[in-house]
């Protein structure tokens, strides 16, 4: 008792201690109101839009060359990445197995590397540097990739097409050609999340016309994506089955560069967003404060601590409002006598904000994990789809129609269902729900896992199908391959509800010293989807090839059963969505205060006739 008594006798002291602090800030807003513009700036809002020095900034104007140069850098980046495989087994004659396990790490690699984008994006470089940086070594790469085929690669001319066999290659141009392709990896991985939460800062939140245009922003960007990728996939896969190597990654590369013009051009009337410094240290902070005061029970939500004014203590972050979520995290944000008279170490007493910073990343991880099953999903087009459809009737007339191009009905479907999800879903959704958004994120997101599952399911009857059509003595089945048309276009349905929703509710849950690790957690769900897919395809070869049974996907396809393998990812995903529906259900959005930005609002009203309205404010 006498233990808690002199908690109490802290909490109250230190309430008096801010109630004095609070009396202090009341009587300097007056004198901050007179301060010049630049001045003003650092007690806004980090998302205000830059009306207080008179400009117009941002806004769909300069968004729209952010979303250029998406398309132009996807462009770029599967103009090496769709044919990279066959490029591996032809030109530098490596065997399948390696080869596909080379473009597994290095897909990998280029997905890890957003992570290291978002933290320096975050930490230290900000939205801005941090794209132009990662789009500068983006071009590097694919120039020594053009200059390393052209020199060292590709001999004699147009070998490698299937057909002319290329001269050994020499150590020198295998180097440079793994230096560029691994810099092309880090450029694209690490522009990638950073690009897309810098088009989200072009459009201010406190207007409610912009906070709807920065949700349709995360629609277009993936449409963006999708344009581009579609011309890599159908044009340049055509080039560059023909042997047109160089010519291929030539074109890449002036995509590339066009791309960071684009970005450029845009300098002086981007909205740009300081980055709030390292996050690793504040999160580590929490739960090393925590961890000190495990024994005390934490203080209620009016006696945490938390730094008085409109200003986080987080540099460019707004304040975040307490949450019930985890409330043993609030002992690192509860006051002792120590912490009441001791000197000021954040190791020990953290504020509101830092902690429920700290919780912000502790609820999206388990909807995040829940995401990773669907992109075992995705991952299937690249793979076992493509091998599906190689041995399918794929003749077109006198046309042979490659397997991979099957991935340009999934792209159709992405521009298709965009179109129909923007004009006629969400405004039909809205009337019927009476929320302008219509579906939330995480609505749009368990959508995406159903479409998704029944994707799996359509490519398991497709492989029922197909089985039932093998000519015996044949490789290929007589099935035609358009038979896989309705899984590809129920991927790319999929895509635009589970990956425009991750975009969207991963930037706007995370607080604003993480909006690009927020952004990231997209990419590395598909990077992780790479390896449980590898890691699930592994595990039912080992069960199933048993003795002397083939198993499900062996190497001769006719005489396995990959369409069990697709209902297991079908059936998993019904449990993933199942689990993801009570994480949906538990999950809590963040609560931001709103005080510097109606503060500010009403000081853009102008004059000292609103003295009294910017003090009831704060």
């Amino acid at each position: 008792m006498a233990t808690m008594d002199s908690f109490n006798c802290a909490n109250d002291a230190a309430l008096k201690v801010r109630e004095e602090i609070k009396s202090t800030t009341r009587e300097s807003q007056v004198l901050e109101r007179n301060c010049d513009e630049n001045e003003l700036k650092k007690v806004t809002s980090p998302t205000t839009r830059g009306s207080l020095t008179g400009k117009s900034l941002g806004g769909w104007k300069f968004a729209s060359l952010l979303l250029l140069n998406q398309g132009l850098a996807t462009l770029a980046f599967f103009g090496v990445g769709v044919n990279l495989v066959l490029f591996l087994t032809r030109v530098l004659d490596q065997e399948n197995a390696n080869a596909a396990n080379s473009v597994s790490k290095w897909t990998g690699t280029v997905y890890l590397c957003s992570l290291i984008g978002a933290f320096l994006s975050d930490s230290y470089w900000g939205r801005y540097l941090t794209c132009a940086v990662f789009q500068l070594v983006f071009v590097l790469g694919l120039g020594l990739l053009s200059l390393s085929s052209w020199l060292f690669l590709i001999k004699p001319s147009g070998c490698g097409d299937g057909v002319e066999d290329c001269l050994p290659t020499s150590s020198i141009g295998v180097a440079i050609f793994y230096l560029s392709i691994y810099l092309i990896a880090f450029g694209y991985g690490g522009h990638q999340p950073t690009i897309a939460t810098f088009g989200a800062d072009q459009f201010d939140e406190s207007n409610p016309k912009e906070k709807k245009s920065k949700s349709a922003f995360f629609c277009y960007f993936y449409l963006a994506l999708n344009v581009g990728s579609f011309f890599s996939n159908t044009v340049l896969v055509y080039y560059e089955n023909r042997g047109e190597w160089t010519l291929g990654f030539l074109v890449s590369l002036g995509s590339a560069i066009i791309a960071l013009v684009s970005f450029l051009f845009g300098t002086p009337k981007y909205r740009y967003v300081e980055p709030c410094g390292n996050p690793l240290p504040r999160v580590a902070q929490v739960f090393v404060a925590a961890g000190r005061k495990w024994k005390l029970a934490p203080a209620a939500a009016d006696a945490l601590y938390e730094v008085e004014g409109t200003e986080s203590a987080i540099k460019g972050s707004r304040k975040i409002l307490h949450s019930n979520e985890f409330l043993f995290m609030d002992k690192a944000a509860t006051i002792t006598q120590s912490d009441l008279y001791g000197p000021n170490d954040p190791w020990r007493l953290c504020t509101v904000t830092q902690v429920e910073e700290a919780k912000c990343v502790m609820k999206m991880l388990p909807i995040w994990l829940c995401t990773i099953i669907y992109s075992v999903v995705f991952t299937q087009m690249a793979s076992l789809f493509v091998e599906q459809g190689d041995v399918m009737n794929s003749d077109f007339g006198n046309f042979h129609l490659p397997a991979a191009s099957m991935s340009a009905f999934d792209i159709c479907s992405v521009l298709v269902c965009t179109g129909i999800y923007r004009q006629v879903l969400i405004p039909l959704a809205g009337r019927l729900s009476g929320t302008p958004k219509g579906l939330s994120e995480l609505q749009r997101m368990g959508i995406g896992l159903i479409i998704g599952m029944l994707a799996m399911l359509a490519a398991g009857i497709t492989e029922v199908e197909r089985l039932r059509h093998v000519v015996p003595n044949e490789k290929v089945s007589s099935l035609s391959i358009f038979w896989q048309i309705p899984q590809y276009v129920l991927v790319g349905a999929s895509e635009v509800f589970m990956y425009v929703g991750q975009l969207e509710f991963f930037n706007g849950q995370a607080p604003d010293g993480i909006k690009s690790f927020g952004s990231s957690l997209c990419m590395a769900s598909i990077s992780l989807g790479n390896y449980v897919s590898s890691l699930l395809v592994n595990m039912v070869m080992g069960i199933t090839a048993r003795g002397h049974k083939p198993g499900w996907i062996p190497d001769d396809l006719n005489t396995g059963h990959m369409d069990r393998f697709y209902f297991l990812i079908a059936v998993l995903t019904a449990f993933d969505f199942v689990i993801y529906l009570f994480c949906a259900k538990w999950y809590k959005c963040i609560s931001l205060d709103e005080t510097a930005k109606e503060t500010v609002q009403i000081m853009e009203q102008g004059g000292g006739d609103h003295d009294d309205q910017v003090l009831s404010k704060v």
